[in-house]
């Protein structure tokens, strides 16, 4: 097989690699880049689990060859955090709201949280509950979480609320 060589950026960090053109991006980022939080549950892009943010826009990696992402920036859950370990807002506000069970689909639901609610990736107001719970309804949570990741979406969707304590 002949390799392609990429240069990217992941989570902050310059990478350069030699890839085959059928390596999808999760494989990559997974497999040759070492980011072990992109999960790939169905491989078809319907469960959500390996979304990552490309270039500021929220995209399942299983369905992304990683050619495609050379000279892009892409940020991980493992991007997320501080590096003082602070919890991003969307991460902190799935803990307090108990949207976290085992863990599988949360790495994809909180890349599509933050890419619609992070000043840094999104590219108009701020998102609507409808439209939080919109962009979650594609990804896939078998341990029925859905309640508690629909409460931090509200959340999320009235950030005045995770400040101010309120818990209407």
């Amino acid at each position: 097989m002949s390799k392609h060589t990429i240069e990217l950026t992941i989570n902050g960090r310059r990478h350069s690699s030699d890839v085959e053109a059928r390596t999808s991006l999760a494989d990559f980022l997974r497999d040759d880049a070492g980011y072990t939080g992109v999960h790939l549950g169905c491989e078809h892009g319907v469960c959500g689990a390996c979304t990552v943010i490309v270039d500021g826009k929220a995209v399942r990696s299983c369905l992304m060859l990683a050619v495609q992402t050379h000279g892009s920036d892409i940020t991980t859950v493992e991007g997320l955090a501080a590096d003082d370990g602070t919890l991003h807002t969307v991460q902190q506000t799935l803990q307090d709201e108990h949207g976290l069970q085992c863990g599988f689909c949360t790495p994809g639901i909180v890349m599509t949280m933050a890419a619609l609610t992070d000043e840094s990736y999104r590219s108009q107001a701020n998102p609507t509950e409808e439209q939080l719970l919109g962009a979650l309804s594609g990804h896939i949570c078998r341990c029925t979480g859905y309640q508690g990741i629909r409460r931090a979406a509200k959340k999320l969707a009235n950030p005045v609320e995770i400040y101010s304590g309120d818990e209407s």
